[in-house]
């Protein structure tokens, strides 16, 4: 039985089940969050769909052990497509001992399954960042 709550049947609740997943520190938890399919684009801008290259980049994120912080900043449903403009914070000191702070703003498209729960289908954590090269 998992320690985290069944992914959400209201889009307005992505954000709260992303901040409980992240911060459980689970990649497994954390993969849940993602249909078959589901794409992640990585810090240089690279879109990945493969699930271990999802579980890596998560990873990389997971590893620093700080709390996620994050609210929607604009949330817009279609159907069962919902666009969401995220932004999140990761704060503290990193298991090496140096003060992190990474923060963005995601763009993301979640989609609401036939199970009726919404799941991401396209991640983009540093969706309104801007990049030399794609």
């Amino acid at each position: 039985m998992s320690d985290y709550s069944p992914m959400p049947t209201e889009p307005e609740n992505i954000p709260a089940a992303l901040m409980e997943r992240f911060n459980s520190g689970q990649a497994d938890a954390m993969m849940g969050l993602y249909e078959e399919g589901a794409v992640f684009v990585t810090n240089s801008g690279v879109a990945v769909s493969d699930p271990a290259d999802i579980r890596r980049e998560l990873e990389s994120f997971l590893a620093l052990r700080l709390p996620m912080k994050a609210h929607a900043r604009h949330l817009i449903v279609s159907g069962d497509i919902a666009l969401i403009l995220l932004d999140w914070e990761l704060e503290g000191t990193g298991p090496n001992g140096q003060h992190v702070h990474l923060k963005g703003s995601a763009t993301d498209i979640a989609h609401r399954g036939v199970d009726g729960r919404w799941r991401y289908r396209i991640d983009n954590p540093y969706g309104t960042r801007f990049r030399e090269q794609y």
